[in-house]
């Protein structure tokens, strides 16, 4: 997708951490985002990202300066920052049809190599991921590059943005207590892991569906219309990161009781409902699992 030029973004809603600013950890390992090592693996091995004493350590971090669209289609780290501005406006309204108040996040927080979180130490190797007791969004925007190379991702703009916006639904779900109720650690291609994964490509979705709309103070959309060929690379996204196609990719086997986020094709299948119904056709929790 691509910004207006004029549109106005706030740059207040973006960070840049020094590379490895953290070596402590937390006890609070919480990370819900795209869990890579766990997917290849068919493992769970969230639990090697803490250990210490916790926190999340903001010494070294800069704002990411950004005041337009045309800033935000110069470079990534405004790309991030226009799409959060443009999330935060969007789910000011939106969060009430989910049946919640709305807050915005914490900064969303570009780091290297590692650094220190609410939900203890994290590393690149983990993925983007939401962090529910600091209500912030982490990410090394070098997982970008990886999915183009290492997971055959199309790339394009709207897949980086499909990025940030699935971390996002992460806090909406937070903001309806999704996350706590349904925190159960099972796995398995109907369990709460993958309807909560699936519930948050929805919302991205559903954000996608109505970027083209939402408009900054003065009434400049932020987004111009998005294209088929767009949503196509959001889609392909959303696809090779499916659990099934991330196992096959590494071990040649398919084991959907190892999974945590859901196939390629449920990715893909939640995340167009989203787009097309938008944050109230998300009620992943709500269908059997020959629906997800």
């Amino acid at each position: 997708m691509t910004f207006d030029p004029n549109a106005k973004i706030d740059s207040g809603k973006v960070s840049k951490r020094g590379r490895g600013v953290a070596i402590g950890g937390g006890s609070a390992v919480v990370v819900l985002g795209l869990f890579l090592l766990s997917q290849l693996t068919g493992v769970d091995l969230t639990g090697l990202v803490g250990g210490g004493t916790g926190g999340s350590d903001s010494s070294q971090d800069q704002t990411v300066a950004c005041e337009t669209g045309a800033d935000a289609n110069a470079s990534t780290d405004c790309l991030i920052t226009g799409a959060a501005t443009s999330l935060d406006v969007y789910w000011t309204d939106a969060t009430a049809q989910v049946g919640a108040e709305y807050r915005a996040p914490g900064d969303i927080i570009l780091f290297e190599q590692s650094t220190n979180t609410g939900c203890g130490q994290a590393t690149s190797a983990v993925g983007p991921f939401y962090c529910p007791p600091d209500e912030q969004i982490y990410l090394d925007t070098g997982f970008f590059d990886e999915l183009r190379t290492q997971f055959g991702a199309s790339g394009g703009t709207l897949s980086q943005m499909y990025v940030i916006a699935h971390e996002w639904g992460h806090h909406i779900q937070n903001l309806t207590g999704v996350l706590a109720s349904e925190n159960s650690g099972d796995t398995g291609p109907a369990s709460a892991s993958v309807r909560t994964e699936l519930q948050a490509d929805c919302y991205a979705g559903s954000w996608v569906g109505a970027a083209s709309t939402i408009a900054d103070a003065d009434g400049t959309t932020f987004l111009e219309p998005v294209t088929d060929a767009q949503i196509a690379d959001a889609l392909n996204a959303a696809s090779v990161i499916g659990d099934d196609r991330i196992q096959e990719k590494s071990s040649g086997q398919v084991n959907p009781e190892a999974w945590t986020h859901g196939s390629s094709e449920s990715r893909q299948k939640w995340f167009s409902a989203g787009l097309a119904g938008g944050p109230t056709a998300c009620d992943t929790f709500g269908v059997d699992a020959s629906q997800l």
